[in-house]
């Protein structure tokens, strides 16, 4: 498979690691709009794309694959705000994109335990929730993705909760707390709390490396480049 790498920062060069284990060729390496404007860039030859960018770059990057005809798969958070906008982009060039919250295997099954613990706790009105998360303090986005991702998924369950807000916050009986801290190069921790006057019920996802990111990436690549045209979730390409 021949593969562009988008963003080459810390992400940029795990992937291009997992990569070369899995014996793909990488043609195009792309951090910056002097990358985009090389005559011998290689991009246009690739079967898929894989980002790890920043924010700000995210929906140019997927608008220049989708006008090369480069399916993409997008691992940098904090533009999902946009997505209605790149699926739009999507349907006029007939592009094919993988989008997630979180790329790593273990926090999409962790998503899957939050969304059962959070159906089983309508009914428990002496509990209240809280998220928090923990990541390095190189993070743009804040809350993270995943932690949105999380929150997203509790409200949708729980009947009396009607919004998330990031703390400090009014800690009222319809809102959801979600803490962000940055701390040192913390890959990434998420925690569920759910907390009585009786007891505490909590769930802990702990990322020992970046790894495991770049592989659900990757993986996500090696299944893209056999999909029809579209927008889909990582959780699409993972069986849980």
């Amino acid at each position: 498979m021949k593969v562009a790498i988008l963003g080459y920062g810390k992400m940029g060069h795990i992937v291009e690691r997992v990569l070369q284990e899995r014996h793909h060729e990488i043609v195009a390496v792309i951090d910056n709009d002097d990358d985009w404007r090389r005559p011998d860039s290689q991009f246009r030859s690739a079967e898929v794309a894989i980002d790890f960018s920043e924010p700000a770059a995210a929906v140019s990057n997927i608008r220049r694959a989708f006008e090369a005809k480069v399916p993409i798969v997008v691992g940098t958070t904090g533009w999902l705000d946009r997505l209605d906008e790149v699926k739009a982009l999507c349907a006029e060039h007939s592009g094919r994109l993988v989008y997630g919250a979180n790329f790593s295997i273990g926090v999409n099954i962790f998503f899957k335990v939050n969304q059962l613990l959070a159906k089983l706790m309508n009914t428990q009105s002496r509990y209240s929730a809280a998220v928090e998360e923990t990541h390095h303090i190189h993070k743009k986005d804040a809350p993270s993705g995943t932690a949105i991702h999380i929150a997203q998924d509790i409200l949708r369950e729980v009947e009396a909760l009607q919004e998330w807000k990031l703390t400090p916050c009014d800690h009222t009986r319809v809102t959801l707390p979600v803490t962000a801290i940055r701390e040192d190069e913390v890959p990434g921790t998420h925690v569920v709390t759910w907390d009585s006057p009786e007891d505490t019920i909590e769930i802990r996802h702990t990322a020992h490396g970046r790894e495991g990111f770049a592989l659900g990436a990757v993986r996500a690549a090696e299944w893209l480049v056999s999909q029809p045209a579209g927008v889909y979730p990582f959780e699409k390409t993972i069986d849980i």
